[in-house]
């Protein structure tokens, strides 16, 4: 087996001792849950991936991925649910 050589690192540590690798990537056809959204949001954050491979790998608009960030860096993994929308997603009033 070939390993595909990358520029950035394949292997990052996340707060808590959490390691993140290439490897736990989600496929490309993946059927979406809370999970595998903050794997993604967490491997573009920590330059794992860049985002515009993971906007083409998964086929995601600038918006909706933005979306995720802010719900995890808001209230973490719990506000990707989709059951979830209303409780954490509602426009903030100023």
């Amino acid at each position: 087996m070939f390993v595909k050589k990358s520029l950035g690192p394949r292997i990052v540590t996340l707060d808590g001792g959490r390691i993140l690798s290439v490897a736990d990537l989600p496929a490309a056809d993946t059927r979406w849950v809370a999970s595998r959204k903050q794997t993604v949001v967490l491997a573009v954050l920590h330059g794992l991936i860049k985002r515009e491979e993971a906007l083409r790998r998964y086929g995601l608009s600038e918006e909706e991925f933005d979306s995720w960030c802010q719900a995890v860096s808001r209230h973490g993994k719990a506000a990707l649910k989709v059951t979830a929308l209303q409780k954490y997603r509602q426009p903030q009033v100023e």
